[in-house]
Formats: C-alpha cells, sequence, structure tokens
C-alpha cells in the first residue's frame, strides 16, 4: 500500500472553559492515503469537526489547545509549522468544506470575489484571471449561467447552490486534500445527493483524497473506502466500509448501523442507543461507552480499551475482543492538563 497523505497520531485536543478541560479530541490516530475516501462517522459531540479544524489549526486559542500528537502531511508535522508555513497549505494543499453554508460565505463578497480570492493568493496571478477561473470552477459544480452568477452575492443563490460555491472555493487550488465537514447539512434529500455525487466526481478528476465528516451512517456507504468510528473523542473502530457494514464489532458501531432505516427490512420501530454521550470534562473512567452499552462487564467500567485487531486492517476499542486479537495497540492516555 502506499505512503499515507496524512497520518494523524494520537491527536489530543483540549479546551480550557472556566476552570475546566473539555477533551474533545482524545488520542485520536489513522491514515489517509492518496485518492481514498475516508469517512469520520459519529454523533453530535463526538468530537469530529474539532479534529478536522486541528488539523489546520483553525481552531482559536485560548479556549482551544492541541496538547499533544502529530498531524503528518507529506512527512511534515503540520502542529510544528510555522503560521507562514500553514497559510501555504490551507485552502492549496488541504481545502475545508465547512458545516454551514448558509453563513460561511460572506454576505458582503459576490461568491466570483470569494472563489478569485485563493486562486489570486496562491497561484499568483491576476484579479482577472482569477475571476476566469472562478467561472470556470461555477461551471464546473453545476451552476447555470456561471459568467452572470459569479456577480451575485451568497443571499441571490439557494442552499444547494451556496454548497456549490463553498465546493468551487474548496477546490480552486486542486488541493491534495478535501475536508468535507457535514456537506449536506440542512439540504433536502434530492440535493444531498447531487452534492455527494458532485464531491465523488471531481475526487475523481482530480484525483484527490476526501476526509468526509457525518453523523449519517447511511452517506458512507456509497461514499467511502474506509471508515473511524468516533466516541467521546476517541476513535472505537476502525475499518473498510465493507468490513463496518458487513462485519461491524463495537457495539457503539452496531448501534449506528441499527438506527438506520432500511428498504429490506420493515421496521416497526427504529433502534436507539440509550443514555447520553459522557461528560468530557469530566472524570472518564473506563471505557466512555459502558454507562449506554448493552454488553458492558466488569473491566469496561475499570479500565480503559486498547485497540484490538480484530481482522486485516480493523481495529475494534472493545475488552470483547481483548483475548480474540492476536494484536494490540496501546491509546496514549490524555490525562489532565
Amino acid at each position: 500500500m502506499a505512503e499515507p497523505l496524512l497520518s494523524v497520531r494520537n491527536l489530543r485536543t483540549q479546551f480550557h472553559v472556566e476552570g475546566a478541560v473539555i477533551r474533545a479530541v482524545d488520542g485520536l490516530s489513522y491514515d489517509l492515503h492518496p485518492g481514498k475516501t475516508l469517512a469520520i462517522v459519529g454523533e453530535s459531540g463526538s468530537g469530529k469537526s474539532v479534529h478536522a479544524l486541528s488539523i489546520l489549526k483553525l481552531l482559536p486559542e485560548p479556549p482551544a489547545k492541541i496538547v499533544g500528537g502529530e498531524i503528518l502531511f507529506r512527512g511534515r508535522d503540520l502542529l510544528r509549522a510555522s503560521l507562514a508555513e500553514l497559510r501555504t497549505i490551507r485552502g492549496n494543499r488541504i481545502a475545508m468544506i465547512f458545516q454551514e453554508p448558509m453563513t460561511s460565505l460572506n454576505p458582503v463578497l459576490t461568491v466570483g470575489e470569494q472563489i478569485a480570492e485563493a486562486v489570486v493568493e496562491h497561484q499568483n496571478v491576476s484579479a482577472k484571471a482569477g475571476m476566469d477561473k472562478a467561472v470556470e470552477l461555477l461551471r464546473k459544480v453545476g451552476i447555470p449561467n456561471p459568467d452572470k452568477r459569479v456577480k451575485d452575492f451568497p443571499h441571490q443563490f439557494s442552499g444547494g447552490m451556496r454548497q456549490r460555491a463553498m465546493i468551487a472555493i474548496a477546490l480552486s487550488c486542486e488541493p491534495d486534500i478535501l475536508i468535507a465537514d457535514e456537506p449536506t447539512t440542512a439540504l433536502d434529500v434530492t440535493i444531498q445527493a447531487q452534492i455527494l455525487d458532485l464531491i465523488r466526481r471531481l475526487q475523481a478528476d482530480l484525483r484527490m483524497a476526501v476526509i468526509l465528516i457525518t453523523h449519517n451512517i447511511g452517506v458512507v456507504a456509497g461514499m467511502a473506502d474506509d471508515v473511524v468510528v468516533m466516541y467521546a473523542g476517541r476513535a472505537v473502530e476502525k475499518a473498510s466500509v465493507s468490513e463496518i457494514f458487513k462485519h461491524p464489532k463495537h457495539p457503539y458501531t452496531k448501534g449506528l448501523l441499527a438506527s438506520v432505516p432500511s428498504i429490506y427490512e420493515r421496521k416497526d420501530r427504529l433502534a436507539a442507543i440509550g443514555g447520553q454521550p459522557p461528560d468530557l470534562g469530566g472524570d472518564l473512567k473506563g471505557c466512555p461507552f459502558a454507562p449506554r452499552c448493552p454488553d458492558v462487564f466488569d473491566p469496561c467500567e475499570k479500565e480503559d480499551p486498547l485497540e484490538y485487531y480484530v481482522g486485516d486492517h480493523h481495529m475494534a476499542n472493545c475488552f470483547l475482543y481483548k483475548d480474540k486479537s492476536s494484536k494490540q495497540r496501546h491509546r496514549h492516555h490524555a490525562g489532565k492538563a
């Protein structure tokens, strides 16, 4: 297998708020390979978006603080890069589609100006060349009459068109990695399908890697190559998309899959995961999923589970597999700051 394009190693991001320490990302590790799509899945508050913003160091410090780990992009640790180096990477080599298209665009600049800005900044071209590129990009993402719509302001675009404009901005410099943070939030089902298909086609055209962040595990099936399931700031399961759907191992992953409606099987009532996510500012002891887990037993409430290998390139952080795994890997403890 080719060397990873991006390697996240034991990433730990905290928020220091009113004397409390919120461990939003607590020892996350994964690899992203060239041209592949990695889905980061989990419910709200699991640390998906915080981890993405940590990659480009876009979190306000304070209250946020990245307290440990490495983020290796082509072998370079972004956490130790200077601000000048990060500026050459943000929007250029690693681009991001932010979660809310309705508020991510600047209301006082035209859509064309916002697309052209990144092109002019990173590719050292004239303002006219940047605007020409903006028209080309709007055409590529399916906006009709792009030579006219490039002069429109965001409020003149529908929700789906704004999301397409956000994708155009993200792809303006043909990045190596696209981070798509909930790219279909607040869009109706038909537009969701169009946006996902657009990302898939543009990925193939540009041969870029994609990190797809979503709470909707149904979206993952048609988009991802590999999946990381997050809970309480941690990765609780990692596998290929086929393994996750056919042979889920962690009880949390099984709960997520059971809650998805099926067109093949009638369900009178969808399954739900009982209880609430843990307080990430509290004193977490043992497995964070233990209070909600249907398979909980003695070690779960006392010890922190390791990463147990349950198949080729398939890992689960669960004591159910402690005696069945040929290999195991320690997850570095975040501790208290």
